[in-house]
């Protein structure tokens, strides 16, 4: 099972890039916990932790398709690295105003999250480069969701870690610190330093008038959505069973399936269309929602929090090769910045959806909205399976001497029409 993944990281750079990317990436996984921690050191309310933490996704939201445009027009350097220094001078700004004057807090953390820089995008549209064979790749668009969990799960406790030892103040300083040098270490890279976009057609729209593209965000919309609704779901849980421990628990047991999922998934070759193998997995993760709704006690519980995200990454994974595939020419960090920014403004809108159901149903109504998005996410795969389907073979690749994994007159991926 490892062989493929040892394959990818012995590649020249690749390792390197990983490892950057998910350094720079650390600030934005752990901004609203900071921001919380932050707060709450400094006599803040949660309610002002949770406002300053919204405006920071939002902001986030926002700056991610807007930066990965504009490094797809001028380049990685050019655009991570001061995104990323921006970034962390914003955030530092906040943590030594602090909370005393809250139209400055607010406007330091909306920076913050709005110049955070598009490294995921960047990463997958490194990929290829790094990458010569298709295999390869797929492996390491699994390895990357994989790897996201890790961030997701690491990052918190090495935050918390430093927040006890220091201060959250310090905390702040020392994960945007980090960031910035994450980045700074992928931006220096060959592969980045040598990778342009293709020529893109001057559009407004931009990644955004691929139809195939849209119909996938669409559908990561209510993934995102089903993802966001558990976080509410198991805190109604947890006050009835055991409280905050409980709570780490199952969100620990989401995280750990998720990266068993993507692991697997990620260690075989898989043949076929992966828009069809997207509808499957889809539907799986769907139907592996549906048993908590049972909530049993809190180690079977926990068990079934394992298996409701074992297919997440693998979803996450396949998504990633369609984006390569309808992403159109010259676009491809946006549209993978666009998948972010729709699966983030999902789990918020399932955060904030969730609660009101779980207020009126009750706990079990709030596991059934996990579910509940995921169906609804296979509805829209399945209404948009021709858009989504791959193009037929043997369109023409357009001669290129650039390092772009998008270079096909047709969206289709880069290196080939084998799925």
């Amino acid at each position: 099972m490892t062989g493929a993944y040892l394959e990818v990281l012995r590649a020249r750079h690749a390792a390197r890039l990983l490892v950057g990317t998910l350094t720079g990436r650390l600030p934005n996984a752990v901004a609203a916990l900071a921001i919380v921690l932050f707060v709450r050191a400094e006599g803040g309310s949660y309610s002002l932790a949770g406002g300053l933490a919204a405006v920071y996704g939002v902001a986030n939201a926002v700056g991610q398709p807007v930066l990965g445009r504009l490094v797809d027009m001028y380049g990685q350097p050019r655009v991570q690295l001061p995104a990323a220094v921006a970034s962390a001078v914003a955030m530092a700004g906040f943590a030594l105003v602090g909370t005393g004057a809250l139209p400055l807090a607010y406007a330091a953390v909306a920076a913050a999250g709005l110049f955070t820089p598009p490294l995921e995008g960047g990463l997958r549209a490194l990929w290829s480069s790094v990458l010569h064979k298709e295999g390869q790749v797929h492996t390491a668009y699994a390895m990357d969701a994989v790897a996201q969990e890790v961030m997701f799960t690491v990052g918190p406790l090495l935050l918390t870690l430093c927040a006890s030892l220091w201060s959250a103040q310090a905390a702040l300083l020392v994960v945007n610190a980090i960031g910035v040098l994450g980045a700074l270490s992928v931006v220096v890279s060959p592969p980045s330093r040598a990778w342009r976009s293709a020529p893109r057609e001057a559009h407004w729209l931009g990644a955004l008038r691929s139809p195939g593209l849209l119909a996938l965000l669409a559908s990561f919309l209510f993934i995102g959505m089903a993802l966001g609704s558990i976080a509410v779901a198991a805190v109604s849980y947890a006050d009835d069973h055991g409280g905050d421990v409980v709570y780490g628990w199952l969100m620990a047991g989401v995280g750990l399936g998720a990266l068993l999922g993507g692991v697997v998934y990620g260690a075989r070759q898989w043949g076929g269309e992966p828009a069809r193998r997207l509808r499957l997995l889809v539907a799986l993760l769907a139907v592996c929602y549906l048993p908590l709704t049972l909530m049993p006690g809190v180690v079977a519980m926990t068990l079934l929090a394992v298996l409701a995200g074992v297919f997440l990454a693998p979803c996450i994974a396949c998504a990633f090769v369609l984006v390569d595939r309808h992403a159109p020419r010259g676009t491809v960090t946006e549209a993978f910045s666009w998948l972010v920014t729709t699966f983030t403004v999902g789990a918020s809108v399932g955060t904030g959806l969730t609660g009101p159901v779980v207020e009126a149903g009750g706990t079990l109504w709030g596991f059934a909205v996990p579910s509940a998005a995921g169906a609804v996410s296979l509805l829209v795969l399945l209404a948009t399976g021709r858009v989504l389907a791959a193009p037929a073979r043997g369109a023409v690749v357009a001669a290129s001497s650039e390092n772009d994994p998008n270079r096909a007159v047709e969206p289709r991926f880069s290196s080939g029409d084998r799925a």
